[in-house]
Formats: structure tokens, C-alpha cells, sequence
């Protein structure tokens, strides 16, 4: 048969009911041999559960999947596993106390007699790493590599599994522009060799420049598959939200106000000893936007930890709202008038066990109208988390339902209702659009312009440099924890921010160019 016409998977009629609420309702999916399908959906649509279904990890309420022309029952993650399927999730499945060779190994184990085999299970493995150019170092502790790393150390575990049909969930949410290059070029690679992909991803971007077909799913139904070479990025949007959706951001003019935020020589160590930020100064006003954009590792997660107070300043000073909040305890940061979205929502931003109405009152459970006299007024609190789950569109079925079991870009959308409802003047955001779709992303840039429009200061620390364009009024570049320049995004492009993050400065750059 030929391959363009070669169904490896089909999944037919896919129902998954959680008490009455169908996750996915009648949803149909076919993955050709050696195709990357993208997979794509707005938060909440049902996406990670239909994957979660082929995978094992969940069983179906009704319905039928194919696998390689036999129909198949995939009661458990070794029968995905034996019939060649493996996952790749969007949240990590690696022991950090373990060595990267221990994890791939890991219940997949080679012996010799009784004894581990580890010199033949390191040969196997370098092999394979150099077969599918995925380098590794066998023997580093995943708690000491970067979040790239880690993932190469996920796709490798799968493969060394055997796995011929790879599930990716949103792979690129914590990776640098660089970094998801280089994925593109990885997941190519494997389609290439004749692996067959689902890539479950927000990103029109990325769908255009490594899919064949994309699969859209819309409230957990099947909306329609479509050649991506024949589709447009509004074509796409639209059947993922039902609606247009606006990319191009209407910003008004600044309206400056005084400095809000006064950072000052600021000196502050990594986990490690190292230094991280080193010598930082810079301002931000009223009712402006000021982007920070730089290669992940480059200071920005210690510079928001200690502005936020969950860090140790060394020196220098932080100064808000005319106050030196410099190491100063977090929820006084917070009283004194700080938001704060944090890059790892599941670390720092919620309680996972908590239910959705406990997590939205995590800044104010303790002040009236919530608690009075250290009685808590949980009617107020569920009312309240009721207004700010239907105003954000967080999806949910439940403000009961717990923290962990909300898609990864509804949990984004709860720390933002929470952060942005508090009408705090500093407002530090770190990755605020990470794994959203673009209606939401959409929803969440008008949000912070209409904060920056009522006199709020906005520190926007992310990745992804068009959003850092289009929302920022100025835009400070770090390399290696110091400033590498200062921009605007009205007087720069993409190319010359791509410069001052290696280190190259404005001149350097132009001199380069000649």
C-alpha cells in the first residue's frame, strides 16, 4: 500500500463520559505511516484525553481504536507500550534523583543473569541517541539538565521502549525559540525514519512548519482534518474556537506615569552558588509594558523570584511603589500591592490536591469578605471563583474539581483570573500565555494591555518574541544575567533581539551585517 494512504492508527466513535460530562463525544482520528498529524484544539477540548485513551493511561466510554488494521483494546500503558505507542507528556514522567541512563532504563531494564546489564543498556543507548542525533549524557543527574534535556531524555525513553507511533503534548510550551528549532527538526527526523507522530500543540506557527495534516477537536467533537499546506492560520483558528480571532493587537499610545518598580544593582546567586543576575538596574513605570526577553538560563528566573521574594538578593536594591521591598517576605510583597504569574504554574502557582474555588482565593483567603476573624466564608469564596472562572473561560466542570485535573492551559487561565482580579500596581508575568490556545491568548494580551491602559506597571518576562513584540512598550535583553540592550519594539526586529540574546550588541550586529 502506499504510504501517503496507510492508517497505522484510527480511532472511531470516541466517547470518554466523566459523570456526565463526554470529554470527548463521538470523536474519529486517523494517523497515516511516517506523517506528523498535528492535534489541535482550544484548552479543555479534549485533546490530552483522547491521547490519554490511545496511550492506555484512560480507558474509553465507548468506541473503537485500530492499530496497524487489527482492532485493539488498550486497557493499560504496557499494552500501548507492546503495540509500539509510546508518550511523551507535557508535564515530565523523570525521577530527578536519577541519572538520565536510570530513567530510559527504568522498568524496561537489561540484565545479565540476575545483574543489571548497565554497560550493555549505556551501549544500546548511546546508539540509539546517535542514530536519531538526540545527544545525551548517560550519566547526568536529570535534576541537574536543562528542561530540553529532559525532554530529548523523555523522547529516548520511548524509543528505547520500541515505540513506532510517538504522542507529543505540547512539547514546546518550555522550550526557547532555539530549542523548539532544534524539536522540529528532531520530530522530522523521526516522521522521516518512518515513525509515525501526534503532536498536540496550540501553536499555528509550529504546526505549519513540521505537520502534514492537522485534526481539530472543538468541546470534545471532531471539527475536521485538513492538509496544512492547504490551510491558513485564521482558516485553523476558527475551526479551533468557533469565532474569528484577532493576531494583530490594537495597543494604544503609553500614558507614563512614576516609576512603580526601581531595580537597582541587583546581585542575585543561583541554586548552585552561582552568580545569576549580575548588576541589573532598570525602571518601570505606570502604565507601561516592559518586556524582557532573553535564552532561557539567562537570569530571568532568579530576577523574578527575587522580585517576587521566593529568592535571597545578594545586593542592589528593589524598590516599589517607594518602598525597598529588597528580601522582604512574600506575602508582604503581595500586600504591598504585587501580582505575580510564575513560569512553573504547577510548582509555584497552585496546590494541586486543592480544589479550583480554594486556589482562586490563595492571595485573599485570609481578608475579609473571605475570612472573618479566621473563620472562612467559603460562600463567599466559591461565589466569587464562579466569577472568575466564567470571566477568564476557565473550563471546568467543577469549581470543586482539584487543581491537578484541569488541562494545563486551564490552570494557566486560574492563575491569571487570580493574579490580574487583585488590582495590585506591579504586575510580574513569567510566561503568561504558556500552553494556551490562540483565543485565549488573545483574551489574556487584551487583559494585560487593559491593565497597562488603567495605570498599571507590567513586567513581561517571555520566550516568545512575537509576543513580547507586540505587547511590550520597551524591551530589556538579558545575556548571561546582565543587560544586553534596551529596545523598542517599534525600532527593532525579531533578527536583532535574536543578536542581543547571544550577547551581540546593536553595533556588533550592524558591523556583522556589512
Amino acid at each position: 500500500m502506499d504510504k501517503e494512504n496507510t492508517n497505522i492508527i484510527e480511532m472511531r466513535h470516541i466517547v470518554k463520559d466523566f459523570d456526565g460530562f463526554k470529554a470527548n463525544n463521538d470523536i474519529n482520528l486517523t494517523l497515516r505511516k511516517g506523517e506528523i498529524l498535528a492535534l489541535l484544539g482550544e484548552n479543555g477540548a479534549g485533546k490530552s484525553t483522547l491521547m490519554r485513551i490511545l496511550s492506555g493511561l484512560l480507558q474509553p466510554t465507548s468506541g473503537e481504536i485500530f492499530v496497524k488494521g487489527q482492532k485493539v483494546t488498550i486497557d493499560g500503558p504496557i499494552a500501548a507500550q507492546k503495540l509500539g505507542i509510546g508518550m511523551v507528556h507535557q508535564h515530565f514522567m523523570l525521577a530527578d534523583a536519577f541519572t538520565v541512563l536510570e530513567n530510559i532504563i527504568l522498568g524496561h531494564e537489561t540484565t545479565k543473569g540476575l545483574q543489571l546489564d548497565l554497560k550493555k543498556a549505556r551501549q544500546d543507548l548511546l546508539a540509539l541517541s546517535q542514530h536519531y542525533g538526540l545527544a545525551i549524557e548517560p550519566d547526568a543527574k536529570v535534576a541537574n539538565i536543562t528542561v530540553a534535556q529532559q525532554q530529548r531524555v523523555e523522547i529516548l525513553k520511548v524509543l528505547y521502549r520500541g515505540a513506532d507511533i510517538l504522542i507529543f503534548d505540547e512539547p514546546t510550551a518550555v522550550l526557547t525559540p532555539q530549542e523548539i528549532t532544534e524539536f522540529i527538526k528532531i520530530i522530522k527526523n523521526l516522521a522521516a525514519e518512518g515513525k509515525s507522530i501526534i503532536l498536540i500543540t496550540h501553536k499555528l506557527k509550529e504546526i505549519k512548519a513540521s505537520a502534514n495534516r492537522v485534526a481539530v477537536i472543538r468541546h470534545g467533537q471532531s471539527i475536521g482534518t485538513v492538509n496544512v499546506a492547504e490551510a491558513n492560520d485564521e482558516e485553523l483558528a476558527e475551526m479551533m474556537v468557533g469565532r474569528h480571532v484577532n493576531f494583530k493587537l490594537q495597543k494604544k499610545q503609553a500614558a507614563l506615569g512614576k516609576d512603580v518598580l526601581q531595580v537597582k544593582d541587583l546581585h542575585v546567586k543561583e541554586d548552585r552558588g552561582a552568580e545569576a543576575v549580575k548588576g541589573l538596574s532598570f525602571k518601570v513605570r505606570q502604565g507601561e509594558i516592559l518586556g524582557i526577553a532573553g535564552i532561557d538560563g539567562n537570569g530571568q528566573d532568579e530576577l523574578v523570584e527575587a522580585l517576587t521574594g521566593l529568592r535571597k538578593v545578594e545586593s542592589g536594591k528593589i524598590i516599589i511603589k517607594d518602598k525597598d521591598m529588597t528580601n522582604e517576605k512574600v506575602r508582604k510583597i503581595t500586600e504591598w500591592g504585587v501580582s505575580h504569574v510564575p513560569a512553573d504554574r504547577q510548582k509555584y502557582g497552585l496546590i494541586l490536591q486543592l480544589p479550583l474555588y480554594e486556589n482562586l482565593a490563595l492571595q485573599t483567603y485570609y481578608q475579609k469578605p473571605y475570612s472573618n476573624h479566621g473563620i472562612m466564608n467559603f460562600k463567599a469564596i466559591r461565589k466569587h471563583a464562579k466569577e472568575l472562572i466564567q470571566k477568564f473561560d476557565v473550563r471546568t466542570s467543577s469549581d470543586a474539581l482539584k487543581a491537578s485535573e484541569l488541562s494545563g492551559g486551564n490552570q494557566q487561565k486560574a492563575i491569571i483570573a487570580r493574579e490580574l482580579d487583585r488590582n495590585s500596581d506591579l504586575i510580574v508575568v513569567f510566561q503568561p500565555t504558556r500552553g494556551l490556545d490562540v483565543g485565549a491568548i488573545e483574551y489574556i494580551h487584551k487583559q494585560l494591555l487593559a491593565q497597562r491602559d488603567a495605570g498599571k506597571a507590567i513586567l513581561l518576562v517571555s520566550y516568545e518574541l512575537d509576543e513580547i513584540m507586540q505587547l511590550s512598550d520597551r524591551i530589556l535583553v538579558l545575556h548571561n544575567g546582565q543587560e544586553s540592550g534596551e529596545v523598542r519594539p517599534d525600532d527593532t526586529t525579531e533578527k536583532e533581539l535574536g543578536l542581543l540574546m547571544t550577547g551581540i550588541n546593536r553595533k556588533e550586529g550592524a558591523e556583522s551585517a556589512r
